[in-house]
């Protein structure tokens, strides 16, 4: 689960940029304790999954009633914050303090929720060679971590007040930017209170008319991708890398579309970790002089939303000299577009649950 919904990925930055003050402005707090079990999703953390942890949830969150015709099209979706309390009860994990930007969809006649939040959290233990060897789940202090936490609830029962109940999934990873990073991912359930600070006020929600159909010839897009990563191998260094994307799409409405395309990859971790397995490794008969790029094709979709677009590829490497983890790799994440034909991305990179990298982008549709 690496990549889950990175797709929502780092929706406080999204927020940051695609927020603009508009009426009306309702907002609602809520409150859930949890209380689970850390799954046991890779055999190499099962001595860390000793007790179940607990915590507190908060978030807050605004409505929308439709002023956006997105906003309709999602059947009128909560944005907001969420912050979380995560004691592991283990004192070599140690606990999470973290900070999420979230959206709130409803369901059936708005008495389901679904939270899908992505943020950043704060480990107070993390690896270290010395004093916390046995934590191979996380090689930092600070983790990208994701939220879905499923409630149904019972908005302003008495006085603005209410009761949800659910089930909830946290994960953290720093996906590979510092080892070791085998990750953890909780399952509770849930329960608490939920308070409407206008519940004395109602709106009524709106139906904009929709737009037609956007009919577009192909479009062709360009993106230049970096970030830094570090391979398994703990102490073997973090390094830089850099990703050529190019790829073509085709609108299948306004809300979707479809691409195809191709990734150059220059991994420089790859090169020190070539290096360290022929001299480390000799029966893996690796030449030191192996190529460390990588080249691939991928098929993907670009759902938009605002100003914002969630992308997911999966890719094959055409061109692959060195064998890591498999010729099979996904992408999911996000665009937040900056007129017509600029945007810029964060993805994560993976394959299948493995991540490899997080990557931040900037491109051009043409």
């Amino acid at each position: 689960m690496e990549h889950l919904l990175y797709l929502v990925f780092l929706l406080c930055f999204c927020f940051g940029f695609s927020q603009e003050p508009e009426i009306p402005k309702v907002y609602t707090l809520d409150v859930n304790q949890f209380y689970g079990s850390i799954l046991l999703h890779n055999p190499d953390i099962s001595h860390l999954i000793t007790n179940h942890p607990a915590g507190i949830i908060l978030g807050v969150s605004r409505k929308t009633y439709g002023q956006k015709e997105w906003e309709a099209d999602f059947g009128y979706p909560d944005t907001g914050y969420t912050f979380i309390y995560h004691n592991t009860n283990n004192p070599t994990l140690g606990n999470h303090y973290g900070l999420y930007g979230h959206y709130n969809f409803y369901f059936l006649k708005r008495n389901v929720q679904l939270r899908v939040a992505h943020g950043l959290a704060y480990n107070t233990n993390p690896y270290d060679k010395v004093d916390n060897f046995r934590n191979n789940a996380y090689g930092s202090h600070l983790l990208s971590s994701t939220l879905l936490m499923l409630n149904y609830q019972k908005e302003n029962l008495v006085a603005g007040l209410g009761l949800n109940a659910g089930l909830s999934f946290i994960h953290y990873s720093n996906a590979n930017y510092k080892a070791p990073n085998t990750s953890t991912n909780t399952f509770s359930v849930n329960f608490g209170l939920t308070y409407n600070l206008d519940h004395e006020t109602t709106f009524e929600y709106l139906k904009p008319e929709s737009t037609n159909k956007i009919t577009e010839p192909i479009r062709y897009n360009l993106v230049l991708r970096g970030g830094a990563n570090e391979s398994d191998v703990i102490n073997l260094g973090r390094y830089g890398f850099a990703i050529i994307s190019a790829y073509a799409d085709k609108r299948l409405g306004k809300r979707s579309a479809i691409q195809l395309g191709t990734d150059v990859f220059f991994s420089s971790f790859l090169k020190e970790l070539i290096r360290y397995q022929s001299i480390a490794f000799p029966e893996l008969d690796v030449d030191p002089n192996t190529d460390y790029k990588r080249a691939g094709i991928f098929v993907g979709h670009e759902l938009f939303v605002n100003k914002m677009s969630i992308v997911a590829q999966l890719g094959y490497y055409v061109y692959y000299p060195f064998d890591f983890e498999g010729r099979i790799y996904n992408r999911i994440g996000m665009k937040r577009y900056f007129g017509e034909k600029v945007f810029g991305a964060i993805t994560l990179k993976s394959h299948a649950a493995k991540a490899e990298a997080v990557e931040f982008g900037i491109g051009v549709r043409l």
